[in-house]
C-alpha cells in the first residue's frame, strides 16, 4: 500500500465539490439555466395541463360543460341582481348590457381561476413536488395554461351570445387574439406570485375568495365604471379603470360588442395593458425563481 498523499488531502468540502464538479442537491439554479429548463418541460407543461382539466369535472354527470355552465349561471344570477333589480345596466341598452356582462364574467373567471388555481400549485401539489426534480414553476405556468384552454372551449358560448344579440363578427374581432394573450401572461405571473405565497402560508386559500370577490366588484364586471361613478370624483373612476381586470374585460368587450366603442375605455389602454402583463409575468417569474429550492421543504 503506497504512502503516497492523496492529490485531494487538505482540500475543503467546498474545493473538492468545485474540483469535481458537484453541486448542492435542491440548489436554485441560474436564471437563464432555469428558463431553459422550463423549455425543455414544455411538454410536460401541456400534458399536465391538460389532465387536469379533464379530471377536473370527470365526476360530474354533465362533464366539460360545466366549464360554459358554470360561467353563464353566474352571468344570470349577476344580470338579475344587478340588471333588473339594482339597474346597472346603466348607459347600455339590452343588447349590449348582456353580453356586456356576460364577457365581463367569463374575463374576469380567467383571471380568478388562474389565481386560485396558482395559490394551491405547490402547497397541493407536495407529492409531485416531493418526488420529482423539475422546475417548479412548470405548476403554476401549467394552471395557467389549463385556465385558457378552459376559456378558449368557453369562447364558443361567448360568440354565441354575441351574435345572438346583435354583435356579429367583424374586423375588431382579431383583437380578441392579443388580448387573450396579454391576459394570460398577466395570470401566469399573478399565478406564480401566489404560488410562491401559498407555498408557505396554506391558509392563503382560504382568505382568496374574498380578496377575488372584492376584486371582481371593483372592476367593473356588472356595470360600467365611469356610469356608475359618475357623480363620484373622477380620480376614484380612473383607479378603477385603471386595474388589470378592468383594462383586460374592456378591451374584450371592446373588440367583441358592437355598441362598445373607444368612448368607454381609458386613454392608452393597449400600452397599459402590455404594461401590466410584462410587469407582472416577468415579476412573478423572478419572485417564484428565488424561491425555487424552498419549495417542498419542511
Amino acid at each position: 500500500m503506497s504512502d503516497r498523499p492523496s492529490p485531494d488531502e487538505g482540500l475543503s468540502a467546498a474545493e473538492l465539490a468545485a474540483k469535481y464538479g458537484l453541486a448542492v442537491s435542491g440548489a436554485r439554479p441560474g436564471l437563464g439555466s432555469y428558463v431553459r429548463q422550463l423549455w425543455g418541460r414544455r411538454h410536460f407543461i401541456l400534458a399536465f395541463s391538460q389532465a387536469k382539466l379533464t379530471a377536473q369535472y370527470s365526476q360530474a354527470k354533465l362533464g366539460q360543460l360545466w366549464q360554459v355552465a358554470t360561467p353563464l349561471l353566474n352571468a344570470l344570477v349577476y344580470f338579475l341582481i344587478f340588471g333588473l333589480i339594482l339597474n346597472a345596466d346603466r348607459g347600455f341598452t339590452r343588447e349590449v348590457y348582456i353580453p356586456f356582462l356576460v364577457t365581463g364574467v367569463f374575463v374576469f373567471t380567467f383571471t380568478q381561476s388562474s389565481v386560485m388555481a396558482g395559490v394551491r400549485a405547490i402547497s397541493g401539489n407536495l407529492g409531485l413536488v416531493r418526488a420529482l426534480h423539475f422546475p417548479r414553476a412548470s405548476l403554476p405556468i401549467s394552471f395557467s395554461l389549463q385556465q385558457l384552454q378552459q376559456l378558449l372551449f368557453s369562447m364558443i358560448v361567448l360568440f354565441a351570445v354575441a351574435i345572438g344579440f346583435g354583435s356579429y363578427p367583424r374586423l375588431s374581432w382579431v383583437l380578441i387574439v392579443p388580448v387573450l394573450a396579454l391576459q394570460f401572461l398577466f395570470n401566469t405571473g399573478l399565478a406564480m406570485i401566489f404560488a410562491r405565497m401559498g407555498a408557505k402560508t396554506p391558509d392563503l386559500a382560504q382568505l382568496m375568495p374574498f380578496v377575488m370577490r372584492t376584486w371582481m366588484y371593483a372592476s367593473g364586471v356588472m356595470f360600467s365604471i365611469p356610469v356608475m361613478l359618475a357623480d363620484h370624483p373622477k380620480w376614484i373612476a380612473d383607479i378603477l379603470q385603471w386595474n388589470p381586470a378592468a383594462i383586460y374585460m374592456d378591451l374584450m368587450r371592446f373588440a367583441l360588442i358592437d355598441g362598445y366603442g373607444s368612448e368607454n375605455l381609458p386613454p392608452h389602454v393597449w400600452a397599459v395593458a402590455a404594461g401590466w402583463a410584462a410587469l407582472v409575468a416577468l415579476g412573478g417569474f423572478v419572485y417564484f425563481w428565488k424561491a425555487e429550492e424552498r419549495y417542498g421543504r419542511g
